[in-house]
């Protein structure tokens, strides 16, 4: 028997990672998500348990679909059915992995050791919303909405800079340090493989009003206001810390309108974009080698420069 998912509000230590995860649900257009992290530290927990709270698009649960390092263009994308080509000569499309993680979410662990023109499949697919195949002779375009989420350890194998910026948000996860934190982890997944459908339902209170809040947030991101000069001061940010290209300014304002619409705010202000301006820009930043500050330390930093 299938064990239900862990519940995301059950989730312990990882604050970073499931605020990031909650933006990219509420507006998909900021895009998609990395998690850099160590092993063991429930990245592929957390997806599967944000799509279990997530309300259900046509009666169907929202699919969490993994992509392995392994996978085949073909797999991906789709392909020729083979057997039917074979037995009756028809030219049938057999979808691939892009078209069932259509309205959810395509986990790629281990994303920055997957073949460069793979990742850049993934990311042109997952910008533009369809997937389009030629094989054949068969020309097939579907559509192909998910949110993309990559986790890797960077100790493993560096990312490409133009993989970095095509995320929305970079989140960086790691093994809690507090005492109380590691116990209680421990405690919450014991309890959880020895009764899984006992645990899921004593957090389903909980599940409940997070699945209502990010409904909620959904329905009034569209309508969230700024406040007078925000863009100015998100462009200012981004300037101050060098920053290539506008896709930080862009994915910062609809981050922090996203923040917004979770706290019930009708405005986003500077709040709003502090709280979320280290997951949108720690990944842009250009990387000085004889700088010992991480690239989240340095955000930190100019945003006590800028409220000073």
């Amino acid at each position: 028997m299938t064990k239900p998912p862990f519940p995301f509000s059950a989730l312990v230590g990882q604050a970073d990672m499931q605020l990031g995860l909650l933006i990219a649900a509420v507006d998909p257009l900021v895009g998609g998500v990395l998690i850099l992290g160590h092993r063991g530290t429930g990245k592929s927990t957390a997806v599967r348990a944000l799509a279990a709270v997530l309300p259900p698009v046509d009666r169907k649960p929202i699919p969490v679909v993994d992509l392995p390092l392994g996978a085949t263009e073909d797999r991906i994308l789709g392909s020729i059915n083979l057997e039917r080509l074979l037995a009756t000569g028809e030219k049938v499309f057999e979808p691939g992995l892009l078209s069932r993680a259509h309205q959810g979410f395509l986990y790629v662990d281990e994303i920055n050791l997957l073949e460069d023109h793979l990742v850049d499949l993934l990311i042109d697919v997952a910008a533009s919303g369809e997937s389009r195949v030629e094989r054949e002779g068969l020309s097939v375009v579907h559509p192909s909405a998910f949110v993309l989420v990559g986790s890797g350890n960077p100790e493993e194998g560096e990312l490409r800079p133009q993989l970095l910026d095509r995320f929305g948000l970079a989140v960086e996860v790691t093994t809690p340090t507090d005492l109380q934190e590691r116990v209680e982890v421990v405690l919450r997944r014991e309890a959880y493989d020895r009764d899984p459908q006992g645990f899921v339902d004593a957090w389903e209170a909980s599940q409940s009003k997070l699945r209502k809040r990010i409904q909620a947030a959904r329905r009034a991101v569209t309508k969230v206001q700024t406040d007078t000069g925000l863009l100015e001061a998100v462009a200012q940010l981004c300037l101050s810390l060098g920053t290539d290209g506008l896709r930080g300014e862009l994915a910062l304002l609809r981050a922090a309108k996203a923040y917004a619409a979770l706290h019930g705010q009708k405005r986003a202000g500077r709040e709003a974009m502090c709280a979320v301006a280290p997951m949108v820009l720690r990944h842009r930043l250009r990387r000085d080698p004889l700088d010992d500050v991480d690239s989240g330390e340095r955000v930190r930093l100019a945003l006590e420069q800028f409220a000073g």
